[in-house]
């Protein structure tokens, strides 16, 4: 009898399980976010271009650098000429800017776009889905070649996000994600991402491999036609000495 209803669900092109309940979509937000933790420190290369409608396309060069057991994150500019020695840091929750121009520090918010880019400090840092929000599911989909899961999350109370709502299509084979699209609290959809390429590396401090983009494309659903490209290179998952992670190396890497 099972094997006749799966027949038909199949035909009928119905999904054949069940949806998930709240703990599996909890557990699913915990895989995506180890899957991409590395336990230790992390240093990368990435590549920023930037399209905005009437505009030249701009290209920028920055390092990214991680520590996730403090949470703490450095992006710093070195191309072009223009741009080189601004930085951001986070450090204890909170998000700074440094502009070497001025010679000052500014705090910001979560919504800061990156050096004027698309793209945000999510992007670069350590994923927090499963502490940040909490997970309804859509239903079993296709996305291009792909069967996917889509869920939409909602923040959790007295969590500071860039979006309080957004929807993930995380693949069914690999948990890695596909798609996300983020929106504003009245419901607005603000930009659209794709992650048309992973890649993994041992990472020394985990003991295991670890997940991260290659490429991140983000389209700005309020400014059509603007739209930023990240090209991550040159992972290093070794240990990084504890004076990066402080307003003092910052300055003076931007001097």
């Amino acid at each position: 009898m099972f094997r006749c209803l799966l027949l038909l669900a199949t035909l009928l092109g119905a999904p054949a399980f069940a949806a998930p309940d709240g703990a599996a979509m909890a557990q699913m937000l915990e895989t995506i976010d180890d899957r991409q933790r590395n336990g230790g420190d992390y240093k990368s290369t990435v590549f920023i271009e930037t399209k905005q409608r009437g505009k030249a396309d701009l290209v920028y060069q920055a390092e990214v650098l991680r520590r996730d057991a403090t949470d703490s994150l450095v992006i710093l500019f070195t191309k072009p000429q223009s741009e080189a020695g601004k930085g951001y840091l986070r450090i204890d929750k909170n998000l700074f800017i440094y502009d070497p121009t001025v010679g000052k520090w500014e705090r910001r918010t979560e919504r800061e776009r990156i050096g004027g880019t698309d793209s945000q400090r999510s992007d670069f840092d350590e994923s927090r889905l499963a502490l940040e929000y909490t997970p309804t599911y859509v239903g079993e989909e296709t996305l291009g070649r792909y069967t996917v899961h889509h869920l939409k999350l909602a923040v959790k109370d007295g969590v500071d996000v860039a979006y309080p709502a957004l929807e993930l299509w995380v693949d069914a084979e690999s948990t890695n994600i596909l798609k996300r699209q983020d929106f504003a609290l009245s419901g607005r959809l603000m930009r659209t991402t794709y992650y048309p390429e992973w890649m993994k590396k041992f990472s020394p401090s985990k003991g295991e491999e670890i997940y991260f983009p290659r490429e991140i494309r983000i389209f700005d659903e309020i400014e059509k036609g603007n739209a930023t490209t990240v090209v991550i290179q040159e992972v290093d998952l070794n240990s990084l000495p504890d004076s990066i992670f402080t307003k003092a190396w910052l300055e003076a890497k931007s001097r």
